[in-house]
Order: C-alpha cells, then structure tokens, then sequence
C-alpha cells in the first residue's frame, strides 16, 4: 500500500507556475503567482475582500483557499469566509497559551461608534428581509442616533460632530460604502452582518435602549479626534 501524498503535495498545479524561471521580480522567491499574491495582500491590507467590489479577485480566492489558509495562519491570522454573502476578512488568532505578536490593528469604538455599528446591522438585516440594498442616508443616521445624545454627555452641536466623526470612520473601513454621485448616501457592506452575533445584537440593543431612556450612568465624554486605531 503506497503511503498518502503530503499536504503540499495537494496543492493545484498552478500554484508552481511562478517558481523558477516563472518569478514575477528580480530575486523573486515567492512560491505563488501574482493573482494570489494580490488576493493575500488585499486581505493583508483590508479590511475586507468582497465578490461585488472584487470581482477578478473572488473567484480567485475561492481557488486557493487552503493554500491562502495557510499563509495567512504562518502569520497568526485567520481567513474569515462567507461564500453566501461573498465576504472575507482576517482576524488574529486567539492562543492565550502563545506569546503571539499582533499584526493587526484594531479599531478604538467610541459609544457612539457602537451604537451606530449596531443601527446600521439592524437597518441590514431589515433590508435583506425585504430583499433590498441597505441604503442610508447621513441625515437619516443622525436622526435616529439622536435618542443617544444623554448617554453621550454632550450638547446638540457636539453630538452631530461626533455621529458625523462616526460616519467618516466606518466610511474608512468600508462599512459604510459611498454610492456614487452622492456624498450623503451610502450602502452598508455585508461585512457588518459577521462582526455580530444574533445575542450581541439584542444584548447591546437592550443596553442602548436602557442608556437612551436615561435608566444608566452617562459615559465619560470621549474627544471627537481621539486616535482610532490602537497601536499593533
């Protein structure tokens, strides 16, 4: 009986075609070829990857998942993967026992960035309910954060800053996708549907609703340019 091949031994014939004489640059020493390697680092870069807005590079990642897996777990992070909403992202490993240095960095959420994080995964699941695009409009996410003012120990003026400051953050993350043609209205990506549980949604629904009708202490008032990424 002959003995199983080893894993590299799996991996598809493609995957060989940039070695040797196939480098893509002097003093190449990469062992994938250069849709891969775009696939890598856009995951590398973030924050996500999308078969909407990716479309050349979805199909390829699909391809080579398991080898992609494991370049991205040399480095201690995850592949995230949704084939039905067509998302994935990277996320550190958790290995308490490991002494693991983090290569991503995180994102400081103020209180007011969670509670619009956690309006808009409602507004998602409402539209996909009904089978629609979840469009937004910036004035319709200040209205509906205003509730929140209180909690936020702010004036009127400060709190539109803050959900403003909010808005401009997930734009830069790309949870909030500017439609085009439009500079107030955006679409909210599908990522959002991962980064919560169904008992986060209803326990932070529940601590927001207690914070609105005053029943809390007011939070400390965060400053509006506070950093937003922690350091690695």
């Amino acid at each position: 009986m002959s003995e199983p091949a080893p894993d590299d031994a799996a991996t598809p014939a493609h995957l060989d075609d940039a070695q040797g004489d196939r480098a893509l640059f002097v003093n190449d020493t990469g062992e994938l070829p250069l849709d891969t390697r775009r696939v890598l680092v856009q995951l590398l870069s973030g924050p996500s990857l999308e078969g909407r807005r990716h479309a050349r590079l979805w199909p390829i990642l699909l391809r080579d998942e398991q080898v992609i897996r494991r370049r991205l777990a040399d480095l201690f992070l995850e592949l995230v993967l949704d084939r039905d909403l067509q998302v994935a992202f990277t996320t550190q490993v958790a290995a308490e026992e490991l002494d693991i240095p983090i290569l991503l960095r995180r994102a400081q959420l103020t209180f007011i960035d969670s509670v619009l994080l956690l309006f808009l995964r409602q507004r998602l699941t409402q539209a996909d309910s009904y089978s629609e695009r979840a469009v937004i409009a910036r004035d319709e996410i200040v209205e509906n954060l205003m509730p929140y003012e209180r909690a936020a120990s702010t004036d009127r003026a400060g709190f539109s800053k803050r959900v403003n400051a909010s808005i401009e953050k997930l734009k830069k993350h790309n949870i909030l996708q500017k439609l085009r043609a439009s500079e107030d209205r955006f679409e909210i990506a599908p990522t959002l549907k991962l980064l919560f549980s169904a008992e986060e949604i209803i326990a932070l629904t529940a601590l927001y609703d207690r914070m609105a009708a005053g029943e809390l202490p007011t939070l400390a008032r965060q400053p509006v340019d506070d950093d937003e990424d922690d350091a690695p």
